[in-house]
């Protein structure tokens, strides 16, 4: 009996950092820009943020692509009670750096894989915890100047030298980390028939 071919993979992401982790897996894939609104609701907690905009990521490449397992991902860093957004500027990002220095932050990385064609989905939240160490402006004026990560949650590429900024970090995905976790989404794919080594 011939092997059924592989479903269609579709990453509803335009992260550059999401299409490299996904490529790892060495399995072919789309992706979509997802249109949705990331305006956090009144009184939602940060894994509760992030995962509501990866199934609504997910959701929306639906129509797009019928027949497809979708990933939707999305990740919310905070300190404390405070968000950590993509910076998206220079001095938004020296705000994050000071806030976050010497303190634990916690990156909520939540997927979502939805199966189009029987509209079952398997969702997740994956934790890291990073602490930061006590680095100081000069500090941060260097790495912003290096890596300027103004398209990451937190302000810190961890895959670039964002790495020297941190103390030390607790989770089992080191790829949730950067976006997409890789752990969890295996064993969602798995989940869904499709091979894996």
């Amino acid at each position: 009996m011939p092997a059924q071919p592989l479903p269609l993979l579709v990453l509803a992401s335009t992260s550059r950092y999401r299409r490299e982790l996904l490529a790892r897996l060495g399995l072919p894939f789309a992706t979509l820009a997802p249109a949705v609104d990331e305006s956090p609701v009144a009184g939602e907690t940060p894994p509760t943020l992030a995962l509501r905009l990866a199934c609504a990521k997910a959701r929306a490449a639906q129509s797009a692509y019928p027949d497809a397992l979708i990933i939707g991902c999305d990740q919310v860093a905070a300190v404390g009670a405070a968000l950590l957004s993509k910076p998206g500027s220079h001095e938004n990002a020296v705000r994050q750096l000071q806030l976050m220095r010497g303190k634990p932050v916690q990156f909520f990385t939540a997927l979502c894989l939805l199966n189009a064609r029987t509209a079952r989905t398997q969702q997740d939240v994956v934790t890291i915890t990073v602490h930061m160490r006590d680095v100081t402006d000069a500090q941060i004026e260097r790495y912003l100047a290096v890596d300027q990560p103004y398209d990451c949650a937190g302000s810190a590429k961890i895959e670039g030298l964002g790495i020297a900024l941190v103390a030390r970090f607790e989770g089992d995905d080191p790829s949730a980390l950067i976006g997409l976790p890789l752990i969890r989404l295996c064993a969602m794919l798995r989940g869904e028939g499709v091979e894996l080594p």
